[in-house]
């Protein structure tokens, strides 16, 4: 049974897990190497925590019961200590996440699963660098944690059986429908989703259409809540293309390179909504749509 849980990283994906966990009841560390980002994820929970109960979805008290189980760690061998799972949130880098799973396998017990939010790199790959790839799996939340019901489950080649029906149990206790897939690259919600984003990207590049009229088109003509472009600005522009990479490395597919459009984009740190510019301007604070100067007619 899972009780304690250990968060690595404090940004987006991981303050929004860190969020989930602590509101349904498990004491929860949030892991990251540095004390200000971890100041601005509590921030950011007790902000939406916030809103939550102006909306009367929980209590006062809910929202402080919350926060009381949330305690904060710059070194991971301190903020995993006495867990019974951990899931990695950290920046989609290969590199990196093999740093950090080398280094969880070390310092955990032998019986804690270690959970990846990956939402495109192998599974099995992580799995490899450690001593138990039996208690390796992905737990891939959706953007943002604390509203979106879905949680792919990743098995990795050697993921066991009794450690994938945990982890699906325990993302049912969070009040999420998690949907079990297998380990190839993407996934399943970014191997569908990332295409159609680089082509919608590839047909602004091309001049069939403007950023408006493309994101115009999917929402009213598809029924999407949000055009491709504008999602992928919200995504992340440097996280599309690093998803789009693994694709096209594994697959060995050329429907899967990258727009040229989208790799010089991030070259020149246009990320969408986290550098305040994409295919949209938000650097003006507000909620309208404004297209970015270079995309403007």
């Amino acid at each position: 049974m899972i009780k304690n849980v250990a968060v690595i990283g404090a940004g987006t994906m991981g303050n929004g897990i860190a969020h989930v966990f602590a509101q349904f009841g498990y004491n929860v560390s949030l892991i990251d190497i540095s004390t200000e980002s971890l100041d601005r994820g509590v921030k950011t929970i007790e902000k939406n925590l916030d809103r939550m109960v102006q909306k009367e979805k929980i209590s006062t008290e809910d929202k402080n019961n919350t926060l009381g189980r949330i305690q904060t760690f710059t070194e991971v061998a301190k903020g995993v200590n006495g867990v019974d799972l951990v899931v990695e949130a950290a920046t989609e880098n290969i590199d990196l996440k093999l740093k950090i799973f080398k280094e969880l396998d070390a310092v955990t017990a032998d019986n804690v699963i270690l959970a990846t939010n990956t939402s495109s790199i192998s599974i099995t790959k992580i799995a490899a660098v450690t001593n138990r790839p039996d208690k390796v799996i992905g737990m891939h939340f959706m953007n943002p944690v604390p509203v979106m019901k879905l949680v792919e489950i990743i098995r990795g080649y050697s993921t066991s059986d009794e450690v994938t029906n945990l982890i699906m149990e325990t993302s049912k206790s969070l009040k999420k429908v998690p949907v079990e897939v297998n380990d190839y690259p993407g996934f399943v919600a970014n191997r569908i989703l990332m295409p159609m984003i680089n082509e919608a990207i590839i047909t602004l590049h091309e001049g069939v259409a403007g950023v408006e009229e493309i994101d115009t088109v999917m929402k009213l003509g598809m029924a999407h809540p949000m055009g491709p472009l504008q999602l992928a600005d919200f995504i992340g522009l440097d996280v599309c293309l690093a998803i789009l990479e693994v694709l096209y490395e594994g697959l060995g597919n050329p429907k899967y390179a990258p727009c040229p459009l989208l790799v010089n984009m991030v070259t020149a740190g246009k990320k969408g909504v986290k550098s305040g510019e994409g295919f949209y301007d938000w650097s003006h604070g507000t909620k309208d749509l404004v297209v970015a100067a270079n995309f403007k007619k």
